[in-house]
C-alpha cells in the first residue's frame, strides 16, 4: 500500500508529465494490453461457449495492468456484480495465462463521463477486488426487496410492442397466444397455463414477451405484471441466500400477476431450480398466469429436472419457426423504413431487399444486421447499391437453413449407425477407442453443423465439460488434414445427417 501511495505521490509530482506519458515498470502498454485482452477474450469464449461469453463477458473491457493487478470494467452493476459471484475463478485463471500472475482483479462499473464512479444509490462499492475464492458480502434484507421488486424487474424494450411485430405462417400461433394472455382479466387466467415459447435466437420470444408486458401495464394497469430473465431470477435468488432472508424473495411473486421468464435454459443448479418449481406452482396454483420462452422445447431441457420439465409440458407449447420468405421480405421492408427516418439518404432497391431475404435464412436481427452492412457500403463509399454489389458485400454470409434444421439426435443417430456403436455408448464415460472415436467425431459434426455452442454440446455428450468437447473439436479438425480415411469418413456422416 505504501508502495502504491508513493507511486501515485511520484507521479503527481512536478516535472513528471514525461513519467505519465511513458510509464515504466511491470504496466503493460495499451496497445500490449488491448492485444492480450483480445487473446484473453478469445479463450473465454472458446471455453464458455458464444452464448455465456455474449452474455457477460462481450462488453468487459481491460483497463489497466500494473503491479500484478487487472483492472477491467463492465458496463452495469448487474454485470459487475454477476461475474464477481459466478465467473471471479475463470477470469483470473484465463487472465493468468496471458498476463502472468496476478494478485487481484478488479471489477468497476462504467459510467457516462466517468468510468470509475457509479451512481451513489447503488448498495455495494463502485470497485471491488475479488480473488477465485471471493464469498462476497452479506446483504440485508432489505436490499434483496429493493433489487429485485416487481417495478425493479428486466427493463422493457419500448420498441418490441404487438403493433411492431410482424406476423407470419411461422409465429401466428405463439403471436395469439400472447395476446390472449395478454387480454385476459385479474384472478382468470388463459386455459393454457403455463405457455412455453420456444425457437432459435433471434425469431421473436423476447418481443412477444416485451409485447405482453407492454400491453398489460397500458390496458390493465390492475394486473401486475413482472418480466425477469432466468439469469435475474438467479441472482436475486442468490442475493436473497447471502441475506439469509429467502421469505423476502419469496414475497416478491405473492402479488404477482402475470409472471414472463425469458431465456430459461440458463437456469442453473439444483437449488435455484426447485426455488423456480416452488415459485412456478405456487402461481399456477393461484391461477396467475406464468409464460416462459426458451431456447429449446422443455423435453431438451437436459439440465432442468424432468419433473419441472413435465409442469411446463402441461401447458401450451409453441415453436417459432423460421421465417418464411414473404415474411423476411416484410421484415426488411419495415427495417428500411425505420432505417430511413434516421438517415433519409439511404436508398436501396428492391430487388436488393428481395435478394436479402433470399441470402439470410435467419430471424430479424440477421436481416438488419445485413441490412445495415450494405447501407454502411453505400453511405462510407457512396455508390448506388447493385444486385452485384449487394452480392459482394455479403459474400461472406452464407445461407445455412440445415443448422436450424439439423439436431443433435439426428447426429449421435447417424454416427452410432455407421460405427455401429449404441448411442448410450457414446453417451457414457467408457474410454474404449471403439467409442472415443465416434463420440470425437459427433461432436466435432455437433460444432459444425448446428448452432448450439460449447457447454450445450457437451451436455447433449452425456454431461461433458466444454473443453472435452473443444479438445474433440481440434483432434477431428487436425486429424482429417492429414488422414483422408477420416476425412472421408466425415464427409459422407455430413452427407448423411443432412438427408435426415
Amino acid at each position: 500500500m505504501t508502495a502504491q501511495t508513493n507511486t501515485a505521490q511520484t507521479m503527481n509530482a512536478p516535472g513528471t508529465e514525461a513519467k505519465r506519458a511513458e510509464p515504466k515498470g511491470q504496466g503493460v502498454r495499451d496497445n500490449d494490453l488491448k492485444a492480450k485482452w483480445l487473446r484473453i477474450a478469445q479463450r473465454l469464449k472458446a471455453e464458455l461457449g458464444e452464448d455465456l461469453y455474449t452474455s457477460w463477458f462481450a462488453r468487459m473491457e481491460a483497463e489497466d495492468h500494473n503491479a500484478g493487478r487487472l483492472v477491467v470494467s463492465v458496463p452495469t452493476r448487474f454485470l459487475k456484480s454477476w461475474i464477481e459471484n459466478h465467473y471471479a475463478a475463470r477470469l483470473s485463471k484465463v487472465a493468468e495465462g496471458e498476463l502472468g500472475a496476478l494478485e487481484a482483479v478488479v471489477v468497476r462499473v462504467r459510467t457516462a463521463g466517468n468510468p470509475v464512479t457509479r451512481p451513489v444509490e447503488a448498495a455495494e462499492p463502485a470497485v471491488r477486488v475479488f480473488q477465485p475464492n471471493h464469498e462476497g458480502p452479506s446483504l440485508s434484507s432489505a436490499s434483496v426487496q429493493g433489487f429485485f421488486a416487481p417495478e425493479r424487474g428486466t427493463v422493457l424494450d419500448d420498441s418490441q410492442t404487438f403493433a411492431s411485430f410482424m406476423i407470419g405462417t411461422s409465429n401466428q400461433l405463439a403471436h395469439a397466444a400472447a395476446s390472449r394472455v395478454a387480454d385476459a382479466t385479474s384472478g382468470h387466467p388463459v386455459s393454457f397455463n403455463p405457455l412455453f415459447i420456444h425457437s432459435a435466437s433471434g425469431l421473436g420470444k423476447t418481443h412477444l414477451l416485451n409485447a405482453v408486458a407492454h400491453r398489460i401495464r397500458a390496458a390493465r394497469p390492475d394486473r401486475k405484471v413482472l418480466f425477469l430473465t432466468a439469469e435475474r431470477f438467479m441472482y436475486g435468488f442468490i442475493h436473497a441466500l447471502r441475506a439469509r432472508d429467502t421469505i423476502a424473495f419469496k414475497d416478491q411473486f405473492r402479488e404477482v400477476d402475470v409472471l414472463l421468464i425469458d431465456d430459461f435454459q440458463f437456469l442453473q443448479g439444483k437449488t435455484m431450480q426447485q426455488e423456480f418449481c416452488h415459485t412456478f406452482n405456487s402461481l399456477v396454483d393461484a391461477k396467475r398466469q406464468v409464460v416462459v420462452a426458451a431456447d429449446v422445447p422443455p423435453a431438451q431441457l437436459d439440465t432442468i429436472d424432468q419433473r419441472m420439465r413435465s409442469r411446463l409440458m402441461g401447458g401450451l407449447v409453441i415453436d417459432i419457426e423460421t421465417p418464411d420468405h414473404d415474411l423476411r421480405r416484410r421484415i426488411l421492408d419495415s427495417r428500411l423504413e425505420a432505417l430511413q427516418a434516421r438517415d433519409p439518404a439511404a436508398t436501396i432497391p428492391a430487388e436488393v431487399l428481395d435478394f436479402i431475404a433470399e441470402r439470410i435464412v435467419g430471424g430479424g436481427r440477421e436481416l438488419e444486421g445485413a441490412l445495415n452492412r450494405i447501407a454502411a457500403y453505400q453511405q462510407f463509399n457512396r455508390q448506388t447499391i447493385t444486385l452485384d454489389l449487394a452480392s459482394m458485400v455479403l459474400r461472406d454470409v452464407q445461407a445455412n437453413p440445415d443448422q436450424a434444421r439439423i439436431k443433435i439426435d439426428d447426429i449421435l443417430k447417424v454416427v452410432g449407425r455407421h460405427y455401429n456403436v449404441a448411442r448410450q455408448d457414446i453417451l457414457s464415460p467408457r474410454r474404449a477407442r471403439s467409442v472415443v472415436i465416434p463420440r470425437q467425431v459427433g461432436m466435432y459434426l455437433a460444432k459444425k453443423m448446428t448452432a448450439r455452442s460449447l457447454p450445450e454440446i457437451g451436455r447433449r455428450f452425456g454431461g461433458r465439460d466444454h473443453s472435452t468437447v473443444l479438445h474433440a473439436v481440434r483432434k477431428i479438425d487436425e486429424q482429417i488434414k492429414t488422414d483422408e480415411r477420416l476425412a472421408r469418413e466425415v464427409a459422407l456422416l455430413i452427407r448423411l445427417v443432412e438427408q435426415q
